[in-house]
């Protein structure tokens, strides 16, 4: 019994060591930018070179209005370009972007309306760690966008974190 008491920790030790040789495909991250829908969450998908992620976040936000939250998805390459390594990361991305507010004259009464509008972009992300592995990011992308009333091009920077 008390080899058992023994051998259990070690086999334990064992277990955790090839958990963690193994590499993870997934990463769960926080951030502000298009990787995080405004400022938000996202979930992705990883490889070596790769990472394709779905979000979910808000762009804005008012003490009248409320919040202006949406989803997004992307995929961010690291071997676009012959670098030597995997953490400059160059992507397109898709997902709201905004809402836009307007109001109307018509039969002498106003209306007011509300629309979220859509975009799609490319951005430049830096992967502090690789793009594979927890750590800091930080980029910037350009959009377009379907507003009506509010601009058709637009940009966000980008901070986050990957898990």
């Amino acid at each position: 019994m008390n080899k058992l008491i023994l051998l259990l920790p070690m086999l334990s030790l064992g277990c955790f060591a090839e958990e963690n040789s193994q590499t993870k495909n997934y990463s769960v991250g926080l951030g502000m930018g298009a990787m995080y829908s405004g400022i938000g969450a996202n979930i992705a998908l990883v490889s070596k070179n790769d990472f394709k992620y779905f979000s979910a976040g808000c762009t804005a936000y008012g003490s009248i209005s409320g919040a202006e939250c949406g989803f997004g998805v992307g995929w961010v390459t690291a071997d676009l370009f012959d670098f030597e390594t995997n953490n400059h990361g160059f992507g397109i991305y898709a997902g709201m972007l905004g809402e836009e507010r307007y109001a109307t004259f018509k039969n002498n009464q106003y209306s007011f309306h509300k629309n979220n509008y859509y975009g799609a972009g490319v951005s430049y992300t830096y992967f502090m760690n690789g793009i594979n592995k927890s750590g800091a990011t930080f980029g910037i992308s350009f959009h377009a966008t379907n507003a009506e009333y509010d601009g058709r091009y637009g940009s966000f920077l980008q901070l986050g974190y990957q898990f």
